[in-house]
């Protein structure tokens, strides 16, 4: 682990002319597959490529809130499975949006209908291996919904958000880096 962080110490200094937040950013993701390969739970839902049968264009998202998976559409009848954290009773939704943006590291400002329901939130949490957001987010439309990263692998395959969708954060950064703003969501119950 100290290899790693020394690694981690150096590519951070040698980016720092860059930027401070490209430097932050990448002292992140290093850290966080650091800890994927050490102290990460593993995935309760492992990815893995299926068949999906479907007049689907490559690319699109379709998510199953039932079966609790997520599916990106690669051709050819196939699609990678995700499994993923929907919204629980009261807080599921379906329809058809697209990806209007991705971010890294995301930070994270809880929309007030949700400080209603649990003032003790912070007002705003900035991105980072601790915020709620996880590692990526990919935003859907003008809804206050996005699918992004975790912290919390126990909950993949449960519904406990109030309407995202969340991803182990190794799926996630996976998901990002194959998608593209402007894709197809479809959000099935």
């Amino acid at each position: 682990m100290r290899t790693l962080f020394a690694v981690a110490t150096a590519a951070v200094l040698s980016f720092a002319g860059t930027g401070l937040a490209m430097a932050n950013d990448l002292l992140g993701d290093i850290m966080l597959r650091g800890q994927s390969l050490y102290a990460q739970p593993a995935n309760p839902v492992p990815r893995s490529t299926v068949m999906f049968p479907g007049d689907y264009k490559p690319g699109t998202i379709v998510i199953s809130t039932r079966e609790r998976r997520l599916y990106l559409v690669t051709g050819n009848g196939q699609a990678i499975r995700y499994g993923i954290g929907v919204g629980r009773d009261g807080f599921r939704w379906s329809g058809v949006h697209r990806v209007t943006a991705k971010k890294e590291w995301p930070s994270w400002t809880p929309p007030a209908q949700m400080l209603r329901r649990r003032p003790d939130l912070p007002r705003f949490m900035k991105g980072g291996p601790d915020n709620p957001l996880g590692a990526r987010a990919l935003y859907l439309g003008s809804t206050l919904y996005r699918i992004h990263g975790s912290n919390e692998p126990e909950t993949i395959g449960q519904a406990v958000s109030s309407g995202c969708f969340r991803m182990v954060n190794d799926d996630v950064i996976d998901l990002y880096d194959r998608v593209n703003v402007g894709a197809t969501v479809i959000v099935r119950n």
